[in-house]
């Protein structure tokens, strides 16, 4: 019989959220339970479900624990940012997790229940808010894996939501010969500017700095171009911007939108390389040496540094949840969304 209650946000149709007040599941002699302090909204994805855009037979994620039995039909609980405290631990779970503060791919819930091989422990140097940001920090060190930015390369990131800043971020530290950034919104060109990128409204407004190469064919084109602004005809705009033998990684989902791309004459003879990247995976050519938990070690070093809690630009209540998705569909200006909890 269960103990409690928790609140738990559910998509109910294109454009329709409530917030869901159930019984609590008693844990397992192996499983916790986790009271959840903070969770993360994901701009781009969560949009994309809210406003009916996603195919619904689509699996939810086969490779997150709490979603792995969903698909996208409507209703759904969907989110992967949970920041909490560990309250209860079953009999054969070691008493060291009682206290802790841990991180989970966890819908926005209240309390949920889990084994502790989905936990993810929360350095002490790192707050909360930073650890409710992990998933957009771990896709963010996927695509510039997956890109694979060499020394002296032109590189050009489409798209500075909050993934697209924090990629921006990750790139500045490499010794490129240039980094710009392409966003329309004034404001997140600005932080964009701040995190080292050199930020234009658009991709017509692009002057690369290609050095010995200034007056070849390709001097206007980059090597290697990130398409992270979630619409599909910028696709289009990234392979025209995209160097002979150049890379174009595509970070964006665009669920079930799609535009005409023109693949019949710069791209025709370029021999660039388009990249599916998906954090869900590791590229398969690094395999061999990498792996999910290792790259994981690698984002929990560089929360401190990133502190991707800076790109928080709102902060609701839980029960807010139904106008806090109807401001992200409508209102350009809002970054990145947070649910904290009482």
């Amino acid at each position: 019989m269960a103990s409690a209650s928790r609140r738990r946000v559910q998509f109910t149709g294109p454009g329709e959220v409530e917030v869901v007040t159930e019984p609590m599941p008693d844990p397992a002699p192996d499983e916790v339970v986790v009271r959840t302090e903070y969770s993360a909204v994901s701009p781009g994805t969560e949009r994309l479900v809210y406003e009916g855009h996603v195919p619904e037979t689509l699996a939810a994620d086969t490779t997150i624990e709490a979603l792995e039995d969903d698909d996208f039909s409507y209703p759904i609980s969907y989110g992967y940012a949970c920041v909490g405290t560990v309250e209860t631990v079953g009999n054969n779970v070691d008493a060291e997790w009682e206290g802790r503060t841990v991180f989970s791919f966890q819908p926005h819930v209240s309390r949920f229940v889990t084994s502790p091989s989905a936990l993810v422990r929360v350095p002490p140097a790192v707050s909360a808010v930073d650890a409710a940001l992990i998933p957009s920090v771990e896709t963010a060190v996927n695509f510039v894996m997956d890109g694979r930015p060499m020394v002296g390369e032109q590189v050009v990131v489409l798209g500075q939501g909050v993934v697209g800043l924090l990629t921006t971020q990750l790139l500045s530290r490499h010794p490129l010969r240039g980094l710009w950034t392409v966003e329309p919104s004034p404001h997140r060109r600005a932080v964009s500017e701040s995190l080292g990128g050199t930020a234009v409204a658009s991709s017509s407004e692009l002057e690369l700095d290609t050095g010995h190469d200034a007056s070849g064919p390709d001097a206007s084109r980059a090597d290697l171009v990130f398409e992270l602004t979630g619409k599909p005809s910028v696709l289009n705009e990234a392979v025209q911007r995209t160097a002979f033998s150049g890379r174009v990684v595509v970070g964006s989902w665009y669920g079930t939108k799609s535009a005409p791309i023109d693949l019949g004459r710069h791209f025709h003879r370029s021999r660039m390389e388009i990249i599916s990247s998906q954090v869900s995976t590791i590229d398969p050519s690094l395999r061999g040496r990498w792996t999910k938990d290792r790259r994981m070690s690698v984002v929990l070093d560089l929360l401190p540094t990133l502190t991707p809690s800076d790109l928080v630009s709102q902060t609701f209540s839980l029960g807010d949840a139904p106008a806090a998705y109807a401001q992200l569909s409508t209102d350009p200006s809002m970054l990145q969304p947070v649910f904290q909890y009482n």
